[in-house]
């Protein structure tokens, strides 16, 4: 992920700052409470829809 396109991108939510987890190929927003969302990145592209994210666990690093 171009580290530039990170510093434009926000979570859609809460306006907050993401980070990208490699691992699972998402874009992490911890500032969504309580545990934070999770949006998918499908072909390279990153699913930045309220109803695509997915909440994180509560115990979840990512």
């Amino acid at each position: 992920m171009d580290q530039r396109l990170l510093e434009i991108l926000a979570c859609p939510v809460c306006k907050g700052p993401v980070e990208h987890d490699k691992t699972n190929q998402e874009l992490v927003c911890r500032a969504c409470s309580p545990s934070g969302l999770a949006y998918p990145i499908q072909d390279g592209i990153p699913v930045m829809l309220e109803e695509e994210a997915r909440q994180l666990e509560l115990n979840r690093q990512a």
